[in-house]
């Protein structure tokens, strides 16, 4: 699902090769579950992979694009194309965020670019740009 986050362009899809073994994707999979890690996947009723959300701490020496502290889990949420705008980001968004206050998470993170769509879901859900970058914002949502 990293691709699926990724390629969110139409008609701009990077190949799975190129995102999967890239530096700036990789430390969003590399070694998964180490402590810390946690995410959620959604199926379709007939089985298949709809899309997944989850979130890492990633370190101060190997922040990732969403990075604001040490301790900040940032989250990545990929959604299969056809599935989108139907409420599967949403749910899934929801639920990971329920997750990280339960493990007492204070906030969680992440990046938008510029001009993804999913940047309407994220401040319907409470997130607000805490940082903007070149293409790119950081935004934070308040757990608790």
């Amino acid at each position: 699902m990293v691709v699926e986050a990724a390629n969110w362009r139409q008609g701009a899809a990077r190949p799975r090769h190129e995102v999967i073994g890239g530096a700036d994707h990789r430390r969003y999979v590399a070694g998964w579950m180490r402590p810390g890690d946690a995410g959620f996947i959604a199926e379709a009723t007939a089985g298949g992979l709809v899309g997944a959300a989850w979130y890492r701490l990633l370190p101060r020496d190997e922040p990732g694009f969403g990075y604001v502290g040490t301790g900040v889990p940032e989250l990545i949420i990929g959604v299969r194309p056809i599935w989108r705008a139907h409420g599967v980001g949403r749910a899934l968004l929801q639920e990971l965020c329920d997750h990280a206050r339960a493990q007492g998470h204070a906030r969680i993170s992440l990046s938008v670019e510029r001009g993804n769509f999913a940047a309407t879901l994220y401040r319907s859900e409470g997130f607000a740009v805490v940082r903007s970058g070149v293409g790119r914002d950081t935004m934070v949502k308040r757990l608790r």
